[in-house]
């Protein structure tokens, strides 16, 4: 059954009430908590409608989105369901699958809550199809502290070169995995935090807009420098989840974990303290984003009862309780840092400042099908190392899946 009211027997909906059916793959953890504070706002808010859990547990969202392409072929959307947002709604809007929301991005005031180089990402065609809930920081470098002070290590390294410099320390002082990775799109992250440092912010933004060609000699060289990044790697990464690379983190097998910051809230959760934090060696001021938002559905049976809960969504009251206890940060930028834990006041000072650019593994930079095409490339790149290879299906893929000039 995938379909359960979030509400016991003792909160029945009286006279009038209309059931929102909220389509998530939030099922458990701390996705779970961060739902119930957002739904703990909605039933305030939107005291006519009633919360309908539509979550689908499992395969980090692939189950979700398998069970939601059947029903939208079927002509039977839930009322509002959960997207990354950015590019990766291409797809639904391609098909006509969803509303405009541009209308109500101004009657809400989230043309200037949300920051213009967000608002720029989310509009398509001169339009806005999705409300973000959170903002996430994908470009962030975890380490264990005591295994850098056993090596020597007392700073974070700022350049390439720099961290290439510290791996080799960490190897010399005996840890045979430096840097903990896992499989699919854990090293498509890997990867494009590289290719921010070596291409910079604005050539990076270019391989997905077309500006920036995939064949030119700055990619074969950052594919190179990859290359050499994956040898002080675990040589089981294509077996592990990004949870089992944290656990070599955590353990003392590894120095570092590139990741997303989810894992502050992963590693407070399970109690882990000795962990530090940087932005990715020569990502400089550059904040790489990705955000789970929600839609308005062309069919959705309670339209309205949708319009309250996104504009719930947006709201700083929404965001705050979600956020809190999800592990994110508010994509408002007016929402006070009070209640939110250290990492994620760090994150939401640099949200205001920071360069944005976003990312294809998490759908903000990329459609879902241009995704797989890549995470296949990169997948039997971690197997045979064939820079060429690898050069020559990241072309193919931008040729075939990214805009047409």
């Amino acid at each position: 059954m995938f379909a359960t009211v979030a509400c016991s027997s003792s909160e029945e909906p009286g006279e009038g009430t209309k059931k929102v059916e909220v389509f998530t793959w939030w099922a458990d953890g701390g996705e779970k908590a961060g739902l119930d504070g957002l739904v703990g706002v909605f039933k305030t808010d939107c005291a006519d409608y009633e919360f309908l859990n539509g979550a689908v547990a499992g395969g980090a969202g692939s189950n979700a989105k398998q069970v939601l392409a059947s029903r939208l072929q079927q002509n039977d959307p839930p009322d509002t369901f959960q997207a990354h947002a950015g590019a990766e709604l291409s797809d639904y809007i391609n098909d006509d699958q969803l509303e405009d929301l541009s209308a109500q991005y101004t009657e809400w005031g989230l043309t200037n809550a949300f920051p213009k180089g967000l608002i720029d990402n989310l509009t398509v065609g001169g339009k806005i199809y999705s409300v973000p809930a959170n903002i996430h920081r994908a470009n962030v470098l975890w380490s264990n502290k005591t295994v850098l002070a056993k090596a020597g290590i007392t700073k974070d390294a700022t350049t390439i070169d720099g961290f290439f410099a510290d791996l080799d320390k960490l190897k010399a002082a005996g840890v045979a995995a430096p840097l903990a990775l896992g499989k699919d799109w854990t090293q498509q992250m890997l990867f494009e935090a590289l290719l921010i440092s070596k291409l910079g912010p604005e050539k990076f933004n270019g391989l997905w807009n077309g500006s920036t060609p995939w064949t030119g000699a700055e990619m074969t060289a950052a594919i190179n420098d990859y290359k050499r990044l994956l040898t002080y790697t675990n040589k089981d990464r294509d077996t592990f989840d990004w949870t089992d690379a944290e656990k070599l983190l955590m353990d003392g097998k590894a120095a570092y974990q590139l990741m997303g910051d989810w894992e502050a809230a992963d590693l407070d959760a399970k109690g882990f303290k000795d962990y530090g934090w940087s932005v990715f060696p020569g990502n400089g001021n550059v904040f790489q984003w990705l955000a789970d938002s929600f839609v308005l559905p062309k069919g959705a049976k309670n339209a309205d009862g949708t319009k309250c809960w996104l504009k719930t969504v947006g709201s700083a009251t929404g965001q705050a309780a979600f956020n809190q206890k999800k592990g994110s940060i508010p994509a408002r930028t007016d929402v006070g840092t009070d209640g939110f834990p250290a990492y994620q006041q760090a994150a939401m000072a640099d949200w205001k400042t920071a360069t944005q650019v976003p990312s294809c593994p998490h759908g903000s930079a990329c459609a879902q099908t241009w995704q797989g095409a890549v995470g296949s490339a990169q997948g039997k790149f971690s197997s045979d190392g064939d820079v060429a290879a690898l050069q020559t299906a990241l072309a193919s893929a931008a040729a075939e899946f990214g805009p047409k000039k």
